[in-house]
């Protein structure tokens, strides 16, 4: 496939502008089941667009990344991830979830792993949104100190995959909590054991909400 054709298979670079998809679809009239993709989207672009509901939760760190969970039930949760460019995921897929990214400020860097030709990036700036399925892996990171996004996923995520490349090539995944902060895996052939397991990163709790847990990228 040529690089023109893999980066237009890219959710990432299909992203939208999300401020005429806001209001579509907001946490006062969610259905009783699972979004789809674009009800996703819609529900981040809104989200993003009423940062009366999150401004207060906002916080930068260069060591943990600063999120906190604006809203979670049986079929959707949604998260405010605060971002610097030591803020990196590592790779990652989110297990059964679909979900959707709004950049609210700054800009945020994805890379896609791709077989014998590297990563590819993609970078989505401040009023861009991108949705995506269970079957998308990807690696996030703040491309400017003082980026900030909204991400919602259904159903809820739960489980997430971890991805890293051992020291003998070999591509392994570990499943971790969603109330894990994801980090780069350390390259080795061997299973992580405590010494690496993610550490739990600095989370702003919604007084709205009776606890705050982490989100994923």
């Amino acid at each position: 496939m040529a690089p023109s054709q893999l980066t237009a298979a890219l959710p990432a670079h299909r992203a939208v502008d999300y401020a005429p998809e806001a209001g579509r679809l907001t946490l006062d009239d969610l259905p009783a089941r699972d979004l789809d993709y674009e009800e996703l989207r819609q529900l981040a672009a809104s989200i993003a667009s009423d940062p009366d509901s999150w401004a207060h939760l906002v916080g930068f760190d260069d060591q943990e990344r600063v999120y906190a969970s604006l809203h979670r039930d049986a079929h959707v949760d949604v998260w405010l991830l605060c971002w610097t460019p030591e803020n990196d995921t590592g790779w990652h897929d989110h297990d059964i979830s679909s979900g959707a990214v709004a950049v609210v400020a700054g800009e945020l860097v994805e890379n896609n792993l791709t077989v014998g030709s590297g990563a590819l990036e993609t970078r989505i700036g401040a009023g861009k949104a991108f949705s995506f399925g269970p079957e998308h892996i990807h690696r996030l990171n703040g491309a400017q100190a003082g980026s900030v996004s909204v991400h919602a996923y259904s159903p809820p995520l739960w489980r997430m995959g971890q991805y890293a490349v051992s020291d003998a090539g070999v591509l392994r995944r570990v499943s971790v909590s969603y109330a894990d902060e994801l980090r780069p895996l350390p390259l080795t052939s061997h299973p992580p054991g405590p010494e690496s397991s993610p550490t739990r990163a600095k989370v702003k709790p919604d007084p709205g909400l009776s606890q705050a847990r982490p989100g994923s990228g």
